[in-house]
């Protein structure tokens, strides 16, 4: 019966630190160590040519000769861009939590540990692209919200509004971090029964 408790206390506390760390630094590895470039193009989507700013073609500022310059459709840039960002994402969240880990002198086991990154990582890369946060805002009853809550980020030379449907401020904004923090939750959970299980066989 002891030994069942010590378990589960195990498995609570690692849960509880894995949970903790990686919802404390998801909001550095979201947004700060997020390039520019990719957090304005992860989202972008169409069969339309672009160039690697984002730029389609033939709508290139006056007097900016593109001509040689690589194109690709703005999908592909799209899944770039966000691959690019998932990856220094993961890279981040996994060095966050090795160092907490092994600064209080516990050991995760790599596998263990991968596959939660694996989880978040691939989450991430699907959610951030959007069309698949919308389409599961619109299923689950949201597209209201979604349409409702947007944010004004500037007002062009003539006075017109730019209107934003993502972003800081905007419900998409919102569904997506609520979709990260909950899926971590998850991911800390498999985890810590990895580990668990590594450890009744003697491997941890």
């Amino acid at each position: 019966m002891m030994a069942h408790r010590s378990t589960a206390v195990h498995g609570l506390a690692l849960t509880g630190a894995l949970t903790a760390t990686w919802d404390g630094l998801h909001p550095l590895f979201d947004q700060w160590l997020q390039a520019g470039r990719d957090a304005a193009n992860k989202g972008a989507c169409g069969d339309h040519l672009v160039y690697r700013d984002g730029t389609p073609v033939g709508e290139e500022p006056d007097g900016d000769d593109r001509t040689g310059h690589p194109t690709m459709t703005a999908t592909r840039l799209g899944w770039i861009s966000a691959a690019r960002h998932v990856a220094s994402y993961s890279a981040g969240q996994l060095a966050g939590t090795l160092i907490v880990t092994r600064t209080l002198g516990y050991r995760v086991p790599v596998g263990a540990l991968l596959v939660g990154a694996g989880i978040n990582g691939f989450t991430h890369l699907v959610i951030d692209k959007r069309q698949p946060l919308l389409w599961l805002a619109a299923r689950a009853g949201k597209g209201g919200y979604v349409e409702h809550c947007t944010v004004v980020r500037k007002i062009d030379e003539e006075g017109t509004v730019q209107v934003e449907s993502s972003g800081p401020g905007s419900a998409a904004f919102e569904l997506d971090q609520a979709l990260h923090r909950g899926i971590g939750v998850m991911a800390a959970l498999v985890t810590s029964w990895l580990t668990l299980r590594s450890t009744k066989k003697g491997r941890a």
